[in-house]
């Protein structure tokens, strides 16, 4: 158990008691201290997950033994890991391909070359922008800072920090208007998918969907946008728990009807999927994709090789296939020939 803190985390009141696991050996010294509130009893069920102190005044129970938080945290890394990464390769591999026209082209693997004449494994803005807002998250406690996170937009915008070669290649209109005029674009007509495919790190914090509306419309501001936004992370968050990627679509879509496509997404034909640059075209494009197949690869090949918005689209379903299949489910070949891996390093918290 680590040191008494001083205050309830919940309520900030100072009235804290240790809570005491197991069978007791009752004393008059342990009578004494649970009359005065110094000590409460937890129960003779013990797990590696109990919380160590009560607070007297709201109840609130709270820390776990260190063990067990090293633990916790280790699996959470993981996972984090595993979504970044499964977003940084997808984005690589549909870098190339960005504008093409779908079935115009067939993607195996990874390649340089395209539209942005960019070296195989450059990843684009959309995982600059992701680490861009996992490194203000690491140095905010895991807090979310608006302005600390528009700043480091900024500073991918106008610096290239956050990308492989300090250099900008590809930004969403929306994007850098917001981050120009300092506040996200709220015009219907600004519903890109430049929020959504930086917004999974949420699902790894305690952010409220409030505060997934307030980082998305740091630059996408729209209502759909928002909505969509805070769909994708609570979903993110019950396939990071085990629940199946269907249920977690069901349980989790918004009630607005232009939402509803969503329902039974996995049975809908390839031909009637959409895969330019609106949010809810790429929200389902990439749901659809790991919805139709059983590992990394074939998600994110099956999103790239939908044509127009590749990066994007690949970026947002290799989220989605990394939080499903772990990191040791990416290609090996694929994470090797990924440009800015110490960067992604680094930026993890």
């Amino acid at each position: 158990m680590s040191g008494k803190p001083e205050i309830c985390p919940e309520c900030g009141g100072t009235n804290i008691a240790a809570i005491l696991w197991g069978m007791p050996a009752f004393s008059d010294g342990l009578q004494k201290d649970l009359d005065d509130g110094r000590v409460v009893l937890g129960g003779c069920c013990v797990s590696e997950f109990d919380p160590d102190w009560h607070c007297n005044d709201c109840g609130h129970e709270f820390g776990v033994r260190v063990e067990a938080l090293h633990t916790q945290e280790a699996v959470k890394r993981n996972k984090l890991r595993s979504v970044i990464y499964g977003a940084a390769v997808g984005d690589a591999l549909g870098v190339p391909y960005e504008f093409s026209g779908r079935d115009s082209f067939s993607c195996t693997g990874m390649i340089g070359g395209g539209v942005h004449d960019q070296p195989a494994g450059t990843f684009s803005d959309d995982t600059s922008l992701l680490l861009a807002t996992c490194a203000s998250l690491k140095e905010n406690n895991k807090r979310i800072n608006i302005e600390d996170m528009r700043a480091k937009f900024r500073s991918w915008l106008y610096e290239g920090a956050f990308t492989p070669d300090a250099f900008i290649f590809d930004v969403g209109n929306a994007t850098a208007t917001a981050l120009d005029q300092g506040f996200g674009c709220s015009n219907e007509q600004s519903n890109g998918n430049g929020s959504l495919m930086r917004i999974a790190p949420l699902a790894f914090i305690h952010a409220t969907d409030n505060d997934i509306r307030a980082v998305s419309s740091i630059t996408h501001a729209h209502w759909i946008s928002t909505e969509a936004c805070v769909a994708f992370v609570h979903i993110l968050r019950n396939v990071l728990d085990g629940t199946s990627l269907a249920k977690a679509i069901e349980t989790n879509k918004p009630k607005s009807k232009i939402f509803d496509w969503l329902h039974d997404l996995k049975n809908r034909p390839r031909g009637d999927l959409r895969s330019g640059g609106f949010v809810l075209d790429t929200l389902a494009a990439a749901f659809w994709c790991a919805l139709n197949t059983t590992n990394y690869r074939d998600c994110v090949l099956a999103a790239v090789n939908l044509g127009d918005d590749t990066d994007t689209t690949a970026c947002v379903a290799g989220a989605v296939a990394g939080a499903l299949y772990g990191f040791e489910d990416i290609p090996e070949d694929w994470i090797d020939a990924l440009r800015g891996r110490n960067l992604i390093d680094e930026c993890l918290f």
